[in-house]
């Protein structure tokens, strides 16, 4: 029955990676199409928090408040590190360094977050076998990213926003393991995007911006922020914060190597983008590295 259950785990963490790595190209059409990258954030957060409001309330086991003040502010920090804080700094990131910049940190905040769960907690720390195979998926996630092109632009302003949004997922990682201990995915995962809305709102207090109700109702903008609203927000928040309880934070969050993976094979499906011999090293790398590191959990 254990052994059954850790296989959903597993399979639930990988179709939520492989979603979000999708969400790279779906807000991609969306800034062509006339949104910002702050307008996108808050409109996939609201859909996906009215939508989980609604059901809370029909289940009628709704809950307003945690248990105690202590709880509410760690549900704020993780709206802030899963929510505004770690989607500002991501995208803030792209307007000073390249792409290949920002997404080869943040995609190794696996790394990150291994280490920051280990100086916490004694029983997340990995064995030999597992840092082993953490460092392989990281070397396969630069192979994929870089392309074969080994060189990297260094923008000092930009780079640092890439580690803190990487930074930020690791501190999420990390709060999400006393949240899971007394919360259910459902509650945890409402408040996370509750908080990461209110705490949006100084932003937009500096720089007040929102799209004209036509622009959102167009049928291609409508389309991709149900998809980020419904699925990659709601659904995969659920999801991912059901595999942390399961999997435990370092063996789901190494997951996040197979995000650039899954970027460039949606890429390849819609924007027709050539894959090379470097896409299917760099994946053998990360499937290598990932295998390893899960040993433990498979013991």
């Amino acid at each position: 029955m254990k052994r059954n259950l850790s296989f959903w785990y597993h399979l639930t963490a990988f179709l939520t990676v492989a979603i979000w790595g999708s969400t790279f190209v779906s807000t991609k059409l969306l800034l062509l199409g006339g949104l910002s990258a702050a307008e996108i954030f808050v409109l996939r957060f609201i859909i996906a928090y009215v939508l989980l409001l609604v059901f809370s309330l029909v289940r009628g086991r709704h809950r307003w408040l945690s248990r105690s003040w202590k709880d509410e502010l760690l549900m704020v920090g993780l709206g802030i590190s899963g929510g505004s804080l770690y989607f500002l700094t991501e995208n803030s990131a792209m307007n000073y360094t390249t792409t290949t910049n920002t997404s080869l940190i943040v995609c190794l905040c696996p790394l990150f977050a291994a280490l920051l769960i280990a100086l916490v907690y004694k029983s997340e720390r990995m064995s030999g076998v597992q840092a082993a195979g953490s460092l392989i998926a990281a070397v396969g996630v630069c192979v994929v990213v870089m392309n074969g092109r080994f060189v990297l632009h260094l923008s000092p302003l930009g780079d640092m926003l890439a580690f803190g949004a990487c930074l930020c997922w690791a501190v999420y990682s990390l709060l999400m393991i006393p949240a899971s201990q007394r919360y259910g995915s459902l509650f945890i995962t409402r408040k996370v995007f509750f908080y990461g809305l209110l705490t949006m709102v100084p932003y937009f207090v500096v720089y007040p911006e929102f799209p004209p109700f036509s622009l959102i109702m167009r049928p291609d903008i409508l389309a991709g922020l149900l998809f980020l609203g419904c699925v990659a927000s709601m659904l995969c928040f659920l999801a991912w914060n059901w595999v942390i309880k399961g999997l435990g934070a370092v063996t789901a969050t190494n997951y996040v190597y197979l995000n650039p993976v899954c970027t460039i094979i949606v890429a390849r499906l819609v924007l027709s983008e050539r894959i090379t011999v470097w896409f299917l090293v760099g994946t053998v790398l990360i499937i290598s590295g990932m295998y390893m590191s899960a040993r433990k959990h498979q013991a």
